[in-house]
């Protein structure tokens, strides 16, 4: 069987998805570290004020 060289749709597809991926990944990354901020600026068993005045 002969190797078949690949059509150029695939390259572009290739292309596209590692860059998707990029971006989610990117996305996934800062989502989680602003939950890490969060989390770490609280005082075990406290509110922040803003959200203990309601």
């Amino acid at each position: 069987m002969a190797i078949r060289q690949d059509h150029e749709l695939h390259g572009r597809r290739k292309g596209r998805n590692l860059g998707l991926g990029l971006v989610l990944g990117a996305l996934v990354a800062l989502i989680f570290g602003l939950s890490v901020v969060k989390i770490s600026h609280l005082e075990e068993g406290k509110l922040p004020a803003s959200e203990a005045a309601q």
